[in-house]
């Protein structure tokens, strides 16, 4: 899991490489030199629109800003300094960004989109006992990461990060799912035997859950989000243990590409 702008509106209007189609919504990818599949023009206008509507715990216009930080981050000078010390928590300073967002909450942003290799139980402690709700701490990872994911796919077409629409408005939904038990990771889960009632579909007919996407299930939506960019992306849910699944590329070519990138990002795992 992975510019700066001086005024908000900058992020949430069409820029030279990519526009957004008028009549369908949909971005443009204007300067790409390949054809985009339509399956992925469609998840990619589902993930715009979904990371600027209301949430569970956030209002639209807050995980506007959050995806705007995300991006953001990556030319920040605080992190890039943090990033090249040995300990990223004995670096002091002030984010660069739109600081829209609680100080606590940008610093959050960064480090998910920036270091998230040395990411810790105590740094994630801190986080809550300063104040964010872990509930709506899954949600920023997932609004922080989902941006990351579409920001790296316009950098792999050489074009312009595709531009994030004007929030919509309305209040977060506050659904605290039922069946989420804690005591297995640093933040609450649904089991899979646990999705039941409104969260029934949450695992789709999967007898194979990654652990990420449990570890995203105290706020479903973002859940329903990573499954839908998965089967875009990679391969549908269900499909994830089968070695004969392909595309464009085999199977065995898309584990190579993703554990490179893995190991360039320093994925957890």
């Amino acid at each position: 899991m992975s510019g700066v702008f001086s005024d908000a509106t900058v992020g949430c209007m069409p820029s030279a490489g990519v526009a957004m189609n008028a009549r369908t919504d949909e971005p443009a990818y204007t300067g790409a030199a390949i054809p985009i599949r339509a399956d992925l023009r469609e998840t990619h206008r589902f993930l715009l629109d979904h990371v600027r509507s209301p949430g569970t715990w956030w209002t639209g216009k807050e995980r506007v800003a959050i995806a705007l930080e995300s991006r953001g981050a990556v030319r920040c000078a605080l992190c890039r300094e943090r990033r090249a010390s040995l300990s990223s928590g004995a670096v002091r300073g002030r984010h660069d960004g739109l600081h829209e967002l609680p100080e606590n909450v940008t610093d959050a942003v960064h480090r998910i989109r920036t270091d998230p290799a040395r990411l810790s139980r105590s740094w994630f402690d801190g986080v809550i006992a300063d104040g964010l709700d872990v509930a709506a701490y899954v949600e920023l990872v997932g609004v922080t990461t989902l941006s990351a994911g579409l920001d790296y796919f316009a950098r792999a077409l050489g074009i312009d990060p595709l531009p994030l629409p004007p929030p919509r408005p309305g209040e977060p939904s506050r659904h605290h799912p039922a069946g989420a038990r804690s005591g297995t990771a640093w933040v609450p889960m649904i089991a899979v035997e646990d999705a039941t009632g409104p969260e029934a579909d949450l695992y789709g007919r999967a007898g194979f859950v990654p652990n990420i996407m449990r570890a995203m299930s105290l706020v479903p939506d973002e859940v329903r989000a990573l499954r839908r960019a998965t089967e875009s992306h990679y391969v549908p849910v269900d499909q994830i243990p089968d070695p004969t699944v392909r595309r464009s590329l085999d199977r065995s070519q898309m584990e190579l590409v993703a554990a490179r990138v893995s190991a360039l990002n320093e994925c957890f795992y």
